[in-house]
């Protein structure tokens, strides 16, 4: 058979590569923990749970679901934006139900990018933002985050013939893999680049509520309320632990809206409208399960840092998040996924390799915080002896 060359550019994928690893590790004995997904432990809370029981024995949600049925759980997502960031959204324009917010980020460039044309990505940064890319034809200029600058890609350093070939821009804060936060100053800076650049500026926004201290973290409406150029994705997954649910959205420009909305269409319908009834009540109802899952998040990342530092591998503690992105030790510092697969297969600790990130990712390795902390502190201790 023949394939599609764009497929060449999807063989290699960070989270497919470490499986295969914890497999082989897995027929040699040993037991996993696995803290190379950041697929939260955490039950879904329970009014959330309730609302979709109570719509299974409901045959008028049994059909498929088209875009006007998704009506009160736009409205949800609507008044929950507006409630949370001050920002207006109407919910017939400017609101799109998505089947996790990876589907946004994978899809959106079919909408924007003609063959040839280029995004502008984080590097390191999350998969499927490079994956949508590649599928849609589109070339890569990643921009590199580096420690010295906050993890922020420092705009001034694109070259002007590569801006001229630019249609998009992908932003992403609380950041994954580094953990950075951004703040309104540099989406404001952002926006203003964008729309001198005629770009599309994408934000990717599923940790907006992990942050763990008073401060919250900016919408990129904030930095543009008219949403000028600017759409957002924002996920269920992990404020409210729905992951295996699929739940995300899209807000933005009534004109990315739209476009997206065409490409969705001829891609899937929506999700079961009982899931949906759950994820209007996560939104409509009581806050404090969020608390709960960030004090959660919080005890983790304080437990893992201090096993760390007491082994002598010194990172910083994150703000957000549930990751910890730490710089490997010297003798590692340039094969992370060497340092995976033989952590992986000695101690059946599962991590990620920065490499996989992206490039600017080598020389760093991304722990997930899913486990409870007596499990998160011996993987330290299997990890001090491998060390």
């Amino acid at each position: 058979m023949r394939f599609s060359q764009r497929l060449q550019p999807l063989k290699s994928n960070v989270f497919a590569d470490m499986d295969r690893a914890k497999g082989r590790a897995r027929a040699l004995g040993q037991e996993i923990i696995d803290l190379s997904l950041g697929s939260s432990d955490l039950p879904t809370p329970p009014h959330v749970i309730e609302a979709i029981q109570s719509a299974l024995v409901d045959p008028s949600t049994h059909g498929y679901l088209l875009f006007n049925g998704t009506r009160l759980f736009r409205e949800a997502v609507a008044n929950w934006y507006t409630n949370k960031y001050g920002v207006s959204v109407d919910p017939e324009t400017e609101v799109l139900p998505l089947i996790g917010s990876q589907e946004g980020t994978a899809h959106l460039p079919l909408a924007i990018l003609e063959p040839g044309d280029i995004a502008l990505l984080m590097d390191p940064g999350y998969p499927s933002h490079a994956g949508g890319v590649y599928l849609a034809g589109g070339e890569i200029y990643p921009m590199p985050l580096r420690a010295e600058n906050g993890f922020l890609p420092v705009l001034g350093d694109i070259p002007a013939a590569t801006l001229a070939k630019s249609r998009m821009m992908v932003l992403s804060y609380p950041h994954n893999p580094t953990t950075a936060i951004a703040p309104l100053a540099f989406f404001e800076q952002a926006v203003t680049f964008c729309q001198q650049h005629d770009l599309v500026l994408v934000h990717d926004f599923p940790y907006g509520d992990l942050v763990f201290s008073d401060l919250q973290v900016p919408s990129i409406f904030q930095a543009d309320p008219v949403k000028s150029v600017s759409i957002e994705f924002f996920t269920m997954s992990k404020s409210y632990n729905m992951g295996g649910f699929r739940v995300g959205y899209a807000i933005g420009n009534r004109e990315l809206i739209q476009a997206l909305r065409q490409v969705k269409a001829v891609v899937d319908f929506n999700q079961y409208l009982g899931i949906l009834h759950g994820a209007i009540a996560a939104l409509n109802g009581e806050q404090m399960c969020v608390h709960n899952t960030v004090d959660t998040f919080k005890q983790r990342r304080d437990t893992f840092v201090k096993a760390l530092h007491d082994i002598g591998w010194y990172v910083p503690t994150p703000e957000a998040t549930m990751y910890i992105w730490a710089k490997l030790p010297p003798q590692w510092a340039h094969s992370s996924i060497d340092f995976c697969t033989e952590l992986v297969c000695q101690t059946g600790v599962a991590a990620s390799p920065g490499i996989g990130f992206g490039k600017s990712g080598e020389g760093y390795v991304r722990f997930a915080l899913v486990h409870e902390p007596a499990k998160l502190q011996l993987a330290v201790d299997r990890m001090a002896k491998f060390l």
